[in-house]
């Protein structure tokens, strides 16, 4: 008899409940869950910024009404490794709404806002057009407390810089992020690593890395990254996961299998990954560490003797390692001493100045480059066969590594328009390498699980309304290597906390993103 009576007082309170209207009605649409299962053809009631109704309802309950008929309809899509550096320049972040992203999560590879804390708070007053969160960077801590030199922190400045990851804990970070192939994380040892991951973990963060190698000595870097979750305790990360260099080529099968192995000990390993066969990142990565510590690259390299040993350096990494043995895999992004630099080769710089492009004239000229301020540079040294390897692996989120880009400034790497539109289209509709169901997981309940975004990710009533309606049979990237400032074709519409940012593929300009503190959803 109680259970009857409870019913029976509910009924009334469901009802009284009930709007006049909902805010925004969502009919006829394939219903994926952001969980892994197969789409349901059911309509969603929006209201107040929540989905607060799953099931049949009609035109005339919602004020806003779409119909989804023969389109896809999911969670919005969560990036897991997102430069956000131009954010107050670009706070409406168009570039990655009209991808579909509702969640972006900043601060990776080590590299995070810096002071923290004022930062975040900042954002806090700043109208947004997505969802953000942040991580706090290691080399960032590093780089404030110890500058770029090579040398082991003593106690004083690591209590220093475990106090930094606390705090920054306390105000909101997701955990912390590590570069470790970058100045100057590259000059931590292991012991200072698991020390701040564990401050991160007892507050209960995640451990993200940018692993110390790519290349050869990739399944090291992987072991390292292992260790550091096993005696940190702490979920990790391998962020942008890759194997870099044509003599890597084909490792992914033992990276995987080493996640495996770890996952059945215990240890919580999880991946993500830019769907493109090239990396991004600055010509730097092709010198030797040791010749930019403490800044001191420009008096290095007078030094005949330094030159020679920081050219062989290079020459290596050209054949060894992100430079994929061909100047033309070197290709620029962002020059600003030389704009017309950007979207050509480095082999196409050296043709320029009338020169032989030759491996040994290449190193000289990477020289150059980075005393002349440097460059953003795309790299072609990844293989096919390891993006789709790596893809397929259950513990693979997406994550763009893009930067927030706008139409006309620089070259970027087309991963900063298309990254969530190509799994969907080229890898999902074109290749097969994932179903559809399961890319989407990979770009929602997976990557929420991860962050604990307990109220996004998944379509559920009493979540937030993040969402995205696309047509599975038309969704594509546009941007190219060649021609990146193209925006994706197949998103019809992107909703952010009940609003809607993207109409029928228009972008409206709204602000209805917020920082998201870890800290709140605890």
């Amino acid at each position: 008899m109680r259970k009857v009576y409870l019913i029976i007082l509910f009924i009334p309170l469901l009802f009284s409940c009930t709007p006049d209207k909902y805010d925004l009605i969502i009919l006829n649409g394939e219903v994926y869950d952001g969980m892994g299962n197969d789409p349901t053809q059911v309509d969603l009631a929006i209201s107040d910024g929540k989905i607060v109704g799953i099931g049949d309802f009609d035109e005339d309950q919602g004020i806003e009404v779409i119909d989804a008929k023969d389109q896809a309809v999911t969670p919005g899509f969560i990036d897991m490794h997102v430069h956000l550096e131009p954010l107050l320049e670009m706070p409406l972040a168009e570039s990655h709404a009209r991808q579909g992203v509702t969640f972006a999560l900043g601060g990776p590879d080590g590299s995070s806002p810096w002071p923290f804390i004022p930062y975040l708070d900042s954002l806090d007053q700043t109208p947004l057009g997505i969802n953000v969160g942040y991580l706090i960077g290691h080399n960032s801590i590093r780089n404030e407390v110890i500058g770029l030199e090579d040398r082991a922190p003593t106690n004083e400045e690591l209590a220093q810089m475990m106090a930094f990851v606390k705090e920054g804990m306390a105000a909101g970070a997701f955990g912390i992020s590590t570069g470790l192939k970058y100045l100057p994380g590259t000059f931590a040892e292991l012991d200072e690593i698991i020390a701040l991951a564990r401050t991160s973990s007892a507050e209960g963060g995640i451990y993200t890395s940018h692993l110390r190698e790519e290349g050869i000595g990739l399944l090291e870097a992987v072991d390292e990254a292992i260790q550091i979750g096993k005696e940190a305790a702490i979920p990790i990360v391998l962020t942008h996961h890759k194997a870099i260099g044509v003599k890597m080529w084909g490792a992914s099968n033992k990276t995987l299998a080493m996640v495996d192995s770890a996952r059945a000990l215990g240890i919580d390993v999880m991946m993500d990954q830019y769907p493109y066969a090239a990396s991004h990142t600055g010509i730097s990565v092709l010198i030797p560490s040791w010749a930019r510590e403490g800044g001191n690259f420009a008096e290095r390299v007078k030094n005949q003797v330094l030159y020679d040993s920081i050219k062989s350096g290079i020459i290596w990494n050209i054949l060894n390692d992100r430079g994929g043995s061909d100047l033309r895999r070197i290709q620029f992004s962002r020059v600003e001493w030389m704009p017309e630099l950007e979207g050509k080769t480095l082999h196409d710089w050296i043709v320029m100045e009338g020169k032989e492009p030759t491996v040994d004239i290449g190193a000289e000229y990477v020289i150059q480059a980075q005393l002349n301020g440097g460059t953003g540079t795309i790299y072609h040294a990844m293989d096919e066969a390891d993006v789709e390897n790596i893809m397929r692996h259950p513990m693979t989120m997406i994550g763009s590594d893009g930067r927030l880009s706008r139409p006309g400034d620089g070259h970027p790497h087309p991963r900063a328009y298309g990254t969530f539109p190509r799994v969907l289209g080229y890898y999902v509709r074109e290749k097969k390498v994932l179903e559809l169901k399961e890319a989407i997981y990979k770009m929602t309940g997976l990557p929420a699980q991860r962050l604990g975004l307990q109220e996004r990710g998944t379509i559920q009533i009493g979540n937030m309304a993040d969402l995205v309606v696309f047509d599975p049979k038309s969704i594509l990237d546009k941007s190219t290597f060649e021609n990146p400032h193209q925006y994706p074709e197949g998103i019809d519409f992107v909703i952010i906390n009940g609003e809607k940012v993207v109409d029928q593929g228009k972008f409206l300009g709204k602000t209805p993103g917020k920082l998201i503190r870890k800290s709140k959803l605890d």
